[in-house]
């Protein structure tokens, strides 16, 4: 019975991947719990050559290797494992079979112009309608455009495309496919049709033959190859396409009781959306900057991408190397002594995206804005932190303007929840409840979807209660609010000035 019920989730981000093994317990419904346990912690660490930021591909595999040695050599025996990771980026595989290079880093600048010269041959709204995304610097279609202007020679010799997680799957077990999550963080798959943008593949110059039919979280794939499997002594683990997306990994273990709900995946990139059956392809979702990606069960969410927790962690990485080590614990302390809404930033403010400098880069917006600028390591984590919930406020109140519904709630999930000032100001900032839990959502929902594919769970609802049973939820509930509406109106006026 265990191994029918022990599986095996990889969750990459983009700055470390863990290995954790989820076993289930009990035997009615109402009875079973997931036990979830992480065996192993890499780094995940990009890799400057010349101009071009990279993936250490080849390391992330190794890690991965040692992880499932290492799960049998714990006494476990999982019958499948899911590799969910961040969207957008991809390998590309020669006539052979083989990796052409180490893939690009999605912060790496080779796409920097190409959504105005894009949009200038199509439009906007055409782009929106077919492709269904937010306009990200970094999406596929434009890194694949990049590499087309740039005469790639990789882009020359590439036969198949395979996005980060279906690649890593594909190391493993020699089998190809690609995962409906990841495939609508392309921009090149139709929202409506669900299949390949073929037309603006053959305008832009992207070989459409590279490009696999999309399979949907549950499907099971195929067992470890012979070759690693006598590598590390180890019996076939079947491989499952998961939510290959982390983000749509961490929507799948919502622990959300009714519908309609609200949700912000928290982690360095913050993601707030509601759970729709169709996309939402209208004009104003398009001007409010909002993505149809793919999720669980064939649902679509409706989500906008803001800058998140990278902001506070890449400030936390320079006051390092100034020799001031600081735990985001630390800093969620120091923060809550400051005096709140003196500094606001726009987190979305395109300054941010990139790394380094990121302390002066918060300074000097606030400068340019006419504010006062924080100097200390406190005054500018309470800056961040103040900014970022109050812009979820504004993506909430937009997600209500495009569904034409009212959320009583939101629900948090993902790393960034262990900040529990962050999820105070939040519940402040929205005026409601915040129900925050759990942390490890995207390996929860990876091993959720493995458990569908294996049948011990029917449907996403039921995986949701199994997840709600399973992990602990904590309440903030809202206080100060006429202090934080009159904040907001005032970061309202910085956005719009953004704008403008």
């Amino acid at each position: 019975m265990e191994q029918a019920t022990t599986v095996l989730a990889f969750d990459l981000g983009a700055s470390s991947g863990r290995a954790l093994i989820g076993r289930l317990t009990g035997s009615d419904l109402g009875e079973r719990r997931l036990e979830v346990e992480e065996i192993h912690r890499f780094p995940n660490v990009a890799v400057q050559v010349g101009r071009h930021l990279h993936w250490d591909i080849l390391r992330l595999l190794q890690e991965m290797k040692h992880a499932l040695r290492k799960a049998f050599q714990l006494g476990y025996k999982p019958v499948t494992f899911g590799v969910d990771t961040w969207g957008v980026d991809f390998g590309l595989l020669d006539a052979n079979g083989e990796l052409l290079g180490n893939p690009y880093h999605y912060r790496d600048p080779h796409t920097e112009g190409l959504i105005e010269e894009i949009e200038a041959r199509f439009g906007r709204g055409e782009l929106f309608r077919q492709g269904g995304l937010q306009f990200m610097p970094f999406n596929t279609v434009y890194q694949l455009y990049a590499m087309k202007k740039a005469a790639s020679p990789k882009l020359e010799a590439a036969r198949t495309l395979l996005l980060t997680p279906d690649l890593l799957v594909y190391l493993l077990t020699g089998k190809r496919v690609c995962e409906f999550s990841m495939a609508t963080t392309t921009q090149l798959l139709h929202p409506d049709t669900r299949k390949w943008n073929t037309a603006l593949m053959k305008e832009l110059g992207i070989p459409e033959e590279m490009f696999l039919g999309p399979v949907y979280p549950g499907t099971r794939i195929g067992p470890l190859s012979e070759e690693v499997c006598e590598e590390l002594a180890i019996p076939a683990v079947e491989a499952v396409a998961v939510a290959t997306h982390d983000t749509e990994s961490a929507v799948a273990a919502i622990p959300a009781a009714a519908e309609p709900f609200v949700y912000l995946v928290c982690g360095t990139w913050s993601l707030v959306g509601t759970e729709l059956d169709q996309p939402l392809l209208t004009e104003e979702a398009m001007e409010l900057e909002f993505s149809n990606e793919g999720g669980v069960g064939g649902k679509y969410q409706l989500l906008k991408n803001i800058m998140g927790l990278w902001i506070l962690q890449e400030c936390r990485r320079e006051w390092e190397e100034q020799g001031m080590a600081f735990s985001f614990g630390e800093l969620a302390v120091m923060a809550e002594q400051e005096e709140p809404f003196r500094y606001l930033i726009n987190p979305d403010d395109l300054r941010f995206f990139g790394p380094s400098n990121m302390t002066e880069k918060v300074r000097s917006y606030c400068r340019e804005t006419g504010q006062p600028v924080p100097e200390s390591a406190a005054e500018v984590a309470r800056c961040i932190m103040d900014s970022l919930a109050l812009k979820y406020r504004n993506a909430l109140e937009q997600i209500e303007k495009l569904t034409g519904k009212h959320y009583g709630g939101m629900h948090m999930v993902g790393g960034g929840i262990q900040n529990k000032l962050l999820c105070g100001l939040t519940a402040n900032a929205i005026g409601r409840p915040v129900w925050a839990g759990p942390v490890e959502a995207s390996a929860i929902g990876n091993m959720l979807a493995q458990f569908m594919a294996l049948g011990e769970c029917a449907n996403l609802e039921e995986a949701r209660q199994l997840s709600a049973a399973s992990f602990p939820v904590e309440i903030y509930e809202p206080a100060d609010t006429d202090v934080w509406n009159e904040a907001y109106a005032r970061f309202k006026q910085l956005l719009q000035a953004d704008l403008n």
